[in-house]
């Protein structure tokens, strides 16, 4: 900028003197238009630099090996237990979530359907003072793994746990033929290291947070019996449900203010509010987040490209899945003939709006509530 200022005076001093010395009101023109033409380039070449060089800095890993190791317990009692007998992971899971978070719910359908026990600390939606153990991701869910070593990780990221809640279940199956050294430490901590974040700028020059693999499940050599086009099948709709199926949620139950409301009533009641939470605290969350949640959904609705009517773009998008089962033609699922990870994951979106006026007009328009989210959910309680 320095460099620039200079510029600027040196030819506004050199049209002065040319004013002076010369008598033709032309030089003066000439200079003049010169002078703005440099000052013009320079500063337009400034620009474009500075620009170049925010959407150029490298990419950097911010994690180190084994960074998720927590030195203790977060200082939060669950606030419910679900247990199951059949449960053989040896490890202690925490789950930090909203009851009604569609992620959460992602989280828990996979929990649940292979029957692995974990607490629940219900956070606070606005305040989020179960969360401010966290030093570094403040959002929901964040699981916390406590294996029979000693170890305490932190998992953050729907989407991550779930990849690597699958690999450690493929990993208890590979245990025996892993090297004796490997055996001395839990594999979870191995998988977590996994997943590592890294910061980027994106092209606005705004620094971005990216999770490194999260879709990818940690086979090592054993693939399950499982083709790579399965994988990637499941993979691309394990994305799908976060990237578009999750964004026609919001505009659809925070649709009008009373829609709003209803739905934050609902989560009241699903989420144990008045149990968990004081009164003052569950009021705020209902009505403050109920009118934040309406604003929210409008921008969202733009910003995501949801129909002006946004019910359709629910129906279009359930729909779309239904039909993409059925050209599989191997099943009633996405996985066949049993869900795989793709189906948990939309279930697990889905689940999130079943006591909202959305869900039932979803369920009286598409098929995807009678002949696919009903047989996961009799699976899921049995």
């Amino acid at each position: 900028m320095r460099q620039l200022l200079r510029l600027v005076r040196s030819v506004h001093t050199a049209t002065l003197v040319s004013g002076r010395n010369s008598q033709k009101p032309k030089n003066i023109l000439l200079y003049g238009i010169g002078g703005g033409i440099a000052v013009g380039t320079v500063y337009g070449g400034y620009v474009a630099y500075d620009q170049w060089k925010k959407r150029q800095i490298t990419i950097a890993n911010t994690d180190f090996e084994n960074s998720f190791l927590l030195n203790q317990m977060p200082p939060f009692k669950p606030s419910r237990e679900v247990k199951y007998p059949l449960d053989t992971t040896g490890l202690t899971f925490t789950l930090y979530q909203y009851q009604t978070c569609p992620f959460c719910c992602k989280v828990r359908a996979v929990l649940d359907y292979f029957s692995i026990s974990y607490n629940v600390v219900e956070v606070n939606p606005v305040l989020k003072t179960q969360l401010k153990w966290s030093e570094k991701y403040r959002k929901v869910p964040i699981l916390i793994a406590e294996t029979p070593e000693g170890d305490i990780i932190q998992l953050n990221d729907s989407s991550v746990i779930v990849s690597a809640l699958f690999s450690f279940l493929i990993s208890q199956k590979t245990a025996e033929s892993r090297p004796v050294d490997d055996r001395r430490h839990n594999p979870m901590v191995h998988i977590a290291n996994c997943y590592p974040s890294i910061k980027y700028t994106d092209e606005k020059g705004v620094e971005q947070t990216q999770i490194m693999n999260k879709y990818f499940l940690m086979y090592e050599e054993d693939m399950q019996g499982r083709s790579k086009e399965d994988i990637l099948e499941e993979r691309k709709w394990r994305n799908w449900a976060d990237s578009v199926y999750v964004h026609t949620l919001s505009p659809n139950i925070y649709r009008t203010i009373s829609e709003a409301v209803d739905s934050f009533q609902y989560f009241d009641k699903v989420g144990e509010w008045e149990r968990n939470f004081t009164a003052w605290e569950r009021y705020m969350v209902i009505y403050v987040g109920a009118l934040a949640m309406w604003l929210i959904a409008k921008r969202l609705q733009k910003r995501h490209n949801i129909k002006n009517d946004a019910r359709r773009s629910l129906y279009e998008e359930s729909d779309h899945w239904m039909s993409s089962i059925k050209k599989q033609n191997n099943g009633q699922f996405m996985g066949g003939e049993k869900p795989n990870l793709a189906d948990l994951a939309v279930y697990g979106v889905l689940s999130s709006i079943e006591g909202c006026q959305a869900f039932q007009d979803l369920d009286e328009n598409s098929k995807i509530i009678k002949d696919w989210y009903r047989k996961i959910q009799q699976d899921l309680t049995h």
